[in-house]
C-alpha cells in the first residue's frame, strides 16, 4: 500500500520538484499540498497523512512552530536547503530530513525508513512532541554566519561592498551583477548561489534572474497577469518586476 503524504515548502518550485520526484518513486500518493504553514495546519488538523514534507524556513511560520500548532502530528521528513539544519537529531526514528536540492536516491532513503517505521507502529504523540522540543531547541541555538559584504573582481583587483547598499543582484548575460549607490558590480556567484549563502530574511529572490534586497522597497503594484512591480528607494527609483509564480511567497514575505 502506498504511502500517504502531504507537502508543504513555501517556494513552489521546490514543491513541484518534491511531487514529480514522489510520483517517479511509485511508492507515495500525494494527497495535499501548499506553500502556505496556516494552510497545512488547517488540512493536516481535518486528516493526518502516513508522512508529511516539511520545509523548515518558511515566512511568518516555521516548519517546527507549524508542527507545534498539531494536536496529531504524522511521521514528518523535513526538507531544507541549509546544511546546517541537518542536525544529528533529525536521525531518530520518528523523521528524517532531506537537504535541498532533493535528489530521488534521497528520496527513496527516506521512503524507506518511513515505511520500515508505519510497520513498527505508529510512534507516541508523546515522543513526537518531546522530538519537536529537542529540534527546535537546537535550531534556536543554531547561527547561521551570514556575509555581510561581498567581494567584486575587477581585474587583479577586488573591491567589497557592504550587502546593506547592494539593492539588488540580477543575471545578465550569463554573468551576475550586484546593484549599489548606483554602480553594479560584477560578482562571482549565480543567482541561486547568492540565494543559498545570503540571509533570507534580507534578499528574497522575485524572479529566477533578480534576487532583491527587501530593505529597498519603497512601493509595489500589481501587474496584469498575476505578477508585482517593486519600486526601489535607491536614486533611481529602479523598478523591479516580481514574477507571477514567485508573487505569493513575495506578498506572504511582506505580510500583505
Amino acid at each position: 500500500m502506498k504511502l500517504r503524504a502531504y507537502l508543504v515548502d513555501d517556494e513552489p518550485l521546490a514543491l513541484q520538484r518534491l511531487k514529480r520526484l514522489l510520483n517517479r518513486t511509485g511508492r507515495v500518493d500525494v494527497i495535499g499540498s501548499t506553500t502556505d504553514p496556516e494552510e497545512a495546519v488547517a488540512a493536516l488538523e481535518s486528516e493526518t497523512p502516513d508522512v508529511c514534507f516539511l520545509d523548515i524556513q518558511m515566512p511568518r511560520l516555521d516548519g517546527f512552530e507549524m508542527l507545534a500548532r498539531l494536536p496529531t502530528q504524522p511521521l514528518v521528513v523535513f526538507t531544507t536547503a541549509y546544511e546546517q539544519y541537518a542536525l544529528k537529531a533529525f536521525s531518530v526514528n520518528s523523521a528524517d530530513y532531506l537537504l535541498k536540492p532533493v535528489e530521488l536516491d534521497q528520496l527513496e532513503r527516506a521512503i524507506t525508513k518511513i515505511e520500515s517505521l508505519r510497520s513498527m507502529g505508529a510512534p507516541s504523540q508523546q515522543d513526537l512532541h518531546a522530538l519537536l522540543k529537542d529540534l527546535t531547541e537546537s535550531v534556536r541555538q543554531t547561527r547561521i554566519d551570514y556575509p555581510n559584504r561581498i567581494a567584486s573582481r575587477l581585474g587583479d583587483r577586488l573591491w567589497f561592498i557592504d550587502l546593506p547598499r547592494v539593492t539588488h543582484f540580477y543575471a545578465e548575460d550569463k554573468l551576475t551583477y550586484a546593484a549599489a549607490d548606483g554602480k553594479t558590480y560584477c560578482v562571482d556567484s549565480t543567482i541561486s548561489e547568492l540565494e543559498l549563502r545570503l540571509d533570507p530574511k534580507k534578499f528574497i529572490r522575485i524572479h529566477r534572474s533578480t534576487l532583491l534586497n527587501i530593505d529597498w522597497i519603497k512601493e509595489v503594484t500589481s501587474l496584469p497577469g498575476g505578477g508585482l512591480n517593486v519600486r526601489l528607494k535607491d536614486a533611481r527609483e529602479t523598478d523591479l518586476t516580481v514574477a507571477r509564480d514567485r508573487a505569493r511567497e513575495f506578498k506572504s514575505r511582506l505580510g500583505f
